[in-house]
């Protein structure tokens, strides 16, 4: 048994040698390609308190012709539905995307996909707002910046209720053309 005595020495030796060499954090991520966004919208918002905006989804474009079909990268909307925008002023932000995880690459545009459940609250009274035929279902900015990867953005988006919802008499209707500003914040991880 004394001459197993050296052999389970040097076991644990080298155990604990692989254990303290082994990869770093940085090793190992230093193929990584992608980059984590998170995406929150926001509100500007002075004489209009009550407006409501249907957000089904936030997406990237990365292809410069914004018409072909992969132009567009959807970031999957975590926080989908009916909003009163009036309720994100100040601090108040709704998380759209968190930490969405996307290939390091040139982003042109981010846009705003709304559906049809748009409405202003009037005097107690209901009223659609259009998007479809004269305002805008996919508002969106332009942005051109590079991802980098192993970096986190933060993109926040301003909306400017007062200056997005307007009256169109000839077609006596209430019409959402979204003004967006975008923010955009780097942090290396």
């Amino acid at each position: 048994m004394k001459h197993l005595q050296p052999i389970k020495s040097l076991v644990f030796t080298l155990i604990i040698l692989v254990c303290f060499t082994s990869c770093t954090k940085d090793n190992v991520n230093a193929d990584n390609n992608l980059t984590a966004i998170t995406v929150k919208l926001k509100s500007t918002t002075g004489e209009l308190d009550k407006v409501y905006v249907e957000i089904e989804d936030v997406q990237l474009r990365v292809k410069e012709n914004g018409s072909t079909s992969n132009a567009w990268v959807s970031l999957n909307a975590i926080n989908s539905g009916t909003y009163n925008v009036y309720d994100l002023i100040e601090d108040s932000e709704l998380l759209l995307a968190d930490n969405f995880e996307i290939e390091s690459t040139y982003i042109y545009e981010i846009r705003l996909v709304l559906g049809d459940n748009n409405f202003i609250d009037l005097n107690n009274t209901l009223h659609s707002l259009d998007v479809s035929n004269l305002g805008n279902a996919t508002p969106s900015n332009l942005v051109r910046t590079e991802l980098v990867k192993n970096r986190f953005y933060d993109f926040i988006i301003d909306i400017d209720i007062d200056k997005s919802v307007s009256y169109n008499e000839d077609e006596s209707m209430m019409i959402l053309n979204p003004k967006l500003y975008t923010e955009i914040r780097q942090i290396q991880y």
